[in-house]
């Protein structure tokens, strides 16, 4: 079984490599009152993804809302993210290679 640790590898490998806020290399640029989202709440979205198993990404997604956004200081009592609207909630913006990340790793890990 991968490790907290390992997962977390293979997602910066994929996810911070593409990310508009690396240097290209997987290095975050980010500085100041900025936290990367996805590094912040790592642990509740993997276990949000391993609790998940779909060809869609949809559930995963509810699961992503219901366990990391609802404790997130951007999202409103009902359920609205200003920076999932504007586009600027590098999680939400991330997410598909997120999961594609974690369930590469988690079908591996079964072979």
């Amino acid at each position: 079984m991968f490790s907290l640790e390992q997962y977390w590898n293979v997602v910066r490998g994929k996810v911070c490599v593409n990310c508009i806020d690396s240097d290209g290399e997987g290095n975050c640029r980010l500085s100041g009152h900025q936290q990367c989202a996805v590094q912040l709440y790592f642990p509740q979205i993997l276990k949000s993804v391993l609790s998940v198993k779909s060809e869609r990404i949809d559930p995963y997604v509810e699961a992503l809302r219901g366990s990391v956004c609802v404790d997130c200081r951007y999202q409103s009592g009902d359920g609205t993210c200003a920076l999932r609207q504007s586009l600027d909630c590098g999680l939400d913006r991330y997410f598909p290679l997120v999961v594609e990340a974690i369930e590469k790793a988690r079908a591996g890990q079964k072979e």
